[in-house]
């Protein structure tokens, strides 16, 4: 198995650890910065640590000539794994806003759609990520990033309205999200008109 698969194995990995901090009660009761509990800290930073390794395991499979099909089809499950696991913490605990269940519908069924499609097309070639969903994937980890750090205390220069810089980034990203969705679909459609 080469460096950049088993790194991102240790993406998955990472995400029952993240979920584990937040039922560890001594972690709930120490105050940190950015307002943040020690247990909100730690699914934090390991949530970028994720994130790190997102564009690590990429850069070495092709600095290293080690891109395989197993990485391809590993790394975008991984990837929606990561942000579906912050989503899902975010939706809970780290928002106001009830309807952003809607949202995280709209990444699901995209993500559903992707996969069907990779699915079907996998007895004839493997369907590697394109720009626009490697942009989507960029800027909703930055949006959630912000988010769960609580905007990084910007709320001592912006006051309450700070939110509203994480939140425009967070749409901006489930907006791309539907759009990489659309653009996956459309340069395959082929896939699904095809009996053979």
């Amino acid at each position: 198995m080469t460096l950049s698969n088993k790194i991102t194995i240790s993406r998955i990995l990472l995400i029952p650890l993240m979920v584990l901090m937040l039922y560890i009660q001594p972690l709930k009761e120490i105050q940190t910065i950015f307002n943040l509990n020690l247990a909100e800290l730690m699914f934090a930073i390991l949530f970028v640590v994720a994130s790190g390794t997102d564009f690590l395991d990429g850069y070495l499979a092709r600095k290293r000539n080690e891109v395989t099909t197993f990485g391809k089809f590993l790394d975008p499950i991984a990837d929606k794994l990561l942000v579906l696991s912050g989503m899902l913490y975010i939706i809970v605990f780290k928002t106001q806003y009830d309807w952003w269940w809607i949202l995280v519908i709209v990444v699901l069924f995209r993500e559903f759609v992707v996969s069907a499609l990779r699915m079907i097309a996998a007895k004839e070639k493997v369907i590697a990520a394109t720009f626009s969903g490697k942009l989507k994937t960029v800027v909703l980890m930055v949006a959630m990033i912000m988010i769960l750090f609580n905007d990084f205390g910007l709320q001592q220069i912006m006051g309450a309205n700070a939110h509203y810089i994480s939140d425009a980034l967070f749409y901006l990203g489930v907006f791309l999200t539907a759009v990489s969705g659309f653009d996956y679909v459309y340069k395959n459609k082929d896939a699904f008109m095809v009996d053979k």
